[in-house]
């Protein structure tokens, strides 16, 4: 896979920065920790930057840069993650993940030890780089303004975002994942669906109904769900799943296909061959491409790795490919042989 050109910029390969939420993670082991491993690496004095709720990583990770970090690693949930990555888009730093919270879903799509901070600290100093995909996400707003944001591992947009919005963070703290059945059960309520036009690359524009539209670099959710079974993080594509359930019985064939399927089947041999004469379901609909604009009948919410964003009126999603370096253990192997042929696109928003 061909990596992406990357910024000049000076940097000091001696240099780490930690951009971390305090609310995630505790700081004094975390101090001490990287101390022991920065000090066997031969590195300088690490940089430290505290996210906020105005700043979730994006600015303190312009400053590492300016300050010559060679490497920026994440410390906190999805969110920092994603903050943190965005302002690493194209510059060749590599993001180190250091998991914290409950999601950690980039980790866990990479396949990346999620319980062991000493090791990810380690891997930060010693690893190897890998280049991955990035999705980027162009919404126009309720008030006409335009917002850009990176995205790792997924974007949804209605019944999946509601969701995120009526989650309750008390109960998270406490139940962690299993709060969303709360939400997803408050999201149902309304029945409410996305009505929209959508073009998905050069094809032409159509029409279409869901109760959810998710668009994926990665396929994997927690508790072990494989939502998308041949989305690949290096492969210059993003894989589209619209959720089209008609009734309890719809939702039923959701759940079957989605834990099921690609849960149980799907990761054995003989499970591959049975699913081989299994029927297409029709309330979920897979596509795959590399630019998708849409445009709403009304404003819809939309979020980006598990965190809301807002309501917007239409959007453009495309991906950037190898825009991302990662780094990962010595040992990982990399699954992947495909040859990044995405163009980068300059379509507009639709008004």
């Amino acid at each position: 896979m061909t990596a992406p050109e990357t910024a000049t910029r000076p940097a000091n390969p001696s240099v780490a920065a930690v951009v971390y939420n305090p609310v995630k993670v505790d700081v004094d082991d975390l101090r001490a920790t990287v101390a022991d491993a920065q000090q066997r690496a031969g590195w300088g004095e690490t940089l430290w930057f505290e996210t906020s709720v105005e700043d979730p990583g994006g600015e303190v990770t312009k400053k590492a840069l300016e300050q010559g970090a060679a490497v920026v690693m994440a410390a906190g949930g999805d969110g920092t993650v994603r903050a943190v990555a965005e302002q690493l888009r194209g510059t060749g730093v590599p993001i180190a993940l250091l998991p914290s919270g409950t999601g950690n879903l980039l980790a866990r799509n990479l396949d990346l030890t999620l319980d062991d901070q000493p090791g990810s600290i380690e891997v930060a100093f010693t690893g190897k780089d890998r280049s991955i995909d990035l999705g980027v996400f162009e919404a126009r707003m309720e008030d006409g303004s335009l917002s850009r944001n990176a995205f790792l591992v997924m974007a949804g947009l209605g019944l999946d975002a509601q969701m995120i919005v009526n989650t309750n963070e008390e109960l998270k703290k406490k139940v962690g994942w299993l709060a969303y059945v709360d939400a997803i059960a408050r999201s149902l309520k309304g029945g409410s669906r996305l009505r929209m036009r959508y073009r998905l690359d050069n094809e032409p524009t159509r029409g279409m109904a869901a109760h959810t539209i998710l668009i994926g670099n990665c396929g994997s959710l927690p508790a072990n769900i494989l939502l998308l079974p041949e989305a690949a993080v290096d492969d210059g594509l993003f894989d589209i799943v619209a959720l089209r359930p008609k009734g309890l019985f719809g939702w039923f064939q959701i759940w079957v296909k989605i834990a099921w399927e690609n849960g149980v089947l799907r990761r054995t041999e003989v499970g591959r061959r049975l699913m081989g004469t299994s029927k297409e379901v029709r309330a979920l609909r897979y596509m795959k491409g590399r630019q998708l604009v849409m445009r709403f009948s009304e404003p819809e919410e939309y979020e980006l790795d598990g965190d809301a964003f807002g309501k917007a009126t239409a959007i453009r999603t495309y991906i950037d490919p190898g825009a991302l370096v990662v780094r990962i253990p010595q040992d990982e192997e990399i699954d992947s042989d495909q040859e990044v042929g995405a163009a980068r696109h300059s379509v507009d928003v639709p008004q």
